[in-house]
């Protein structure tokens, strides 16, 4: 992916995977039960969740980075909504009332949850979540999900004290005042309490290094940390006063391993469950002990291209990387790679062509017939980078820019498959099969956390990348495309790109068809001046050891009600 950000939790990163947010009823995503109902579920027993690279360990909603910590949060934590399986947003344990004008949002949250130290669970601690994003120190990336809140930018900017629009009723009720009318205000309203009286006298600074965040993490959800060994194993058990009842399973440990081992590992019962490289798909279905789920991923692979870089002081992208300026070049960069034969080679057909950032599930899909679809055409390729004026003045078969001077990209990708360095030379050759000396940037693929680093921090060497977006059920491109968005890591925006994401979410666009024409026009737009390569939607693997019954997956996650999971054992 860069599968490692999603813009908000799934929820939120789903509710990010925000980028995050909808699907329509008529292409829903889809889930798939393991277990066989007729069995009566029986408690007890610890299974083991794997994953395939160590993991940070920043173990709260509002600061985590990366899928791998998110794992852990989605059996620990829990948010104040709840996203069905059709991507759609209800009541969970908060439920809400909206105001006729769409602007006043009074929220009623269930008595009696608690926190993993025994603590209840009031609004305050929500309100307390809001104000940490909003703070001036905050330095993470979800202000988006609580810009919209009335005064926030004032209390972000250090000019109030308060959040003017949060304003708290009493021990169960919190009353939110947006700063204008969005149409998707509450799929981006961040939904993650945070323990008041735990983070009390850690400054919003301190907070990513502090105990509550690495070492003794707690929540409201079904499992509870017991011990970490940092980037590599957390243990949890149930959690005995879970507001749903206490979970059928004693415990989970989530481990860290070798996605080469995979196939061994669940053959030989060292892990139960853990999402599978695609590589490893043929063998996994060899195993009579295994269960393989798919699922689509509500996601995108891309290539990205660097125009710019962050503003740290006015938080926002520079445009000043004038390398890529010319949009025929990328254009040409797209038609020269044949990426339905990569994905057939190297990721074993799973996957499928997008030309947009908007899943091909949601309702605000262009249809294709109206954009170009950028087929594998070396000879356009070329075409258009002559007309760009990249020509081979010197016969080495390489071109040189415009001016006349040698012309190299450099391009970042992570490690991963079996097939990750097969596949990334495959994408060089055809890129130097037009004439464009495109070269593997530092001579070596980079592990997930190291190229992030660079990615996000615009590292000089870093100029063209292979990422992965996850993204929510609502199409608002905010959160990863306007130019006040962090994760717009390949820092590019316009003046039009702006006023579309506005209008997306404005008030003419709860009139849906209106919101779906103006992200019609949004799509034509980046289709159009290729801001990044958008490679393929993915199929996402989860392979679950037979004996663990009740699992279920969707577009957004393979940790759905881990409570109810439980243990059929051999008789």
């Amino acid at each position: 992916m860069m599968k490692r950000r999603y813009c908000g939790l799934v929820l939120a990163m789903a509710l990010m995977l925000s980028a995050c947010s909808g699907i329509g009823s008529e292409r829903l995503s889809y889930g798939v039960l393991s277990n066989k109902e007729a069995e009566v579920p029986a408690a007890g027993g610890t299974i083991t969740y794997g994953y395939s690279s160590p993991f940070q360990g920043l173990f709260e909603p509002a600061f985590y980075e990366g899928e791998d910590d998110y794992q852990v949060l989605e059996f620990i934590t829990e948010a104040m909504f709840r996203v069905k399986d059709d991507l759609t947003t209800v009541p969970g344990i908060a439920s809400w009332q909206e105001s006729d004008d769409h602007t006043v949002f009074t929220f009623r949250i269930r008595p009696g949850v608690r926190w993993h130290n025994g603590d209840e669970l009031t609004v305050e601690d929500w309100k307390f979540a809001l104000e940490t994003i909003a703070s001036p120190e905050y330095t993470g990336s979800r202000y988006y999900s609580v810009e919209m809140i009335s005064g926030a930018e004032a209390y972000h900017k250090g000019k109030a004290k308060e959040i003017s629009g949060i304003k708290v009723i009493d021990p169960y009720t919190l009353r939110i005042t947006m700063n204008s009318v969005r149409v998707n205000a509450l799929d981006n309203l961040w939904p993650y309490p945070m323990n008041k009286r735990v983070y009390s006298g850690i400054a919003v600074k301190d907070m990513p290094d502090s105990d509550p965040v690495r070492k003794h993490p707690i929540g409201i959800g079904p499992f509870e940390v017991t011990n970490i060994q940092p980037g590599q194993l957390v243990e949890m058990k149930a959690f005995e006063d879970y507001y749903q009842g206490k979970p059928l399973l004693d415990g989970v440990k989530y481990k860290v391993f070798d996605d080469k081992e995979i196939v061994n590992l669940l053959d030989e019962n060292v892990i139960d469950m853990a999402t599978a490289p695609r590589d490893a798909y043929a063998s996994l279905k060899q195993l009579d002990q295994v269960n393989i789920l798919q699922s689509p991923e509500l996601s995108y692979e891309y290539i990205g291209f660097k125009f710019g870089s962050w503003d740290h002081e006015a938080q926002k992208i520079v445009m000043d990387n004038p390398k890529f300026a010319d949009k025929r070049l990328r254009q040409a960069m797209y038609y020269a790679l044949d990426r339905e034969g990569i994905i057939n080679q190297y990721s074993y057909g799973l996957g499928s062509l997008i030309e947009t950032p908007i899943p091909s599930s949601s309702w605000a899909k262009i249809p294709d017939s109206e954009i170009n679809t950028y087929p594998y055409s070396p000879e356009r390729a070329k075409a258009l980078l002559n007309e760009a004026g990249y020509v081979d003045r010197d016969g080495d078969g390489f071109r040189e820019d415009p001016k006349g001077a040698p012309f190299v990209i450099h391009y970042d990708a992570m490690t991963g498959s079996t097939t990750a360095e097969a596949r990334t030379r495959a994408i060089l050759q055809n890129w130097r099969d037009v004439g464009l000396d495109v070269r593997l940037n530092g001579g070596q693929l980079k592990d997930l956390n190291t190229f992030y680093e660079a990615v996000e921090n615009d590292d000089p060497s870093v100029e063209l990348f292979n990422g992965v977006w996850g993204l929510a059920s609502d199409p608002d491109p905010s959160g990863l495309w306007r130019e006040i968005d962090l994760w717009n890591y390949p820092r590019f925006s316009s003046k039009r790109n702006e006023e579309l994401i506005r209008e997306g979410v404005g008030i003419k666009s709860y009139d849906k068809e209106h919101r779906k024409q103006v992200y019609y026009e949004w799509q034509k737009l980046v289709n159009d001046e290729v801001p990044m390569i958008f490679f393929a939607e993915r199929i996402n693997i989860t392979a679950v050891n037979k004996r663990l019954q009740n699992v279920k997956v969707n577009s957004m996650s393979n940790i759905i009600d881990p409570q109810t999971w439980w243990i059929q054992e051999e008789n």
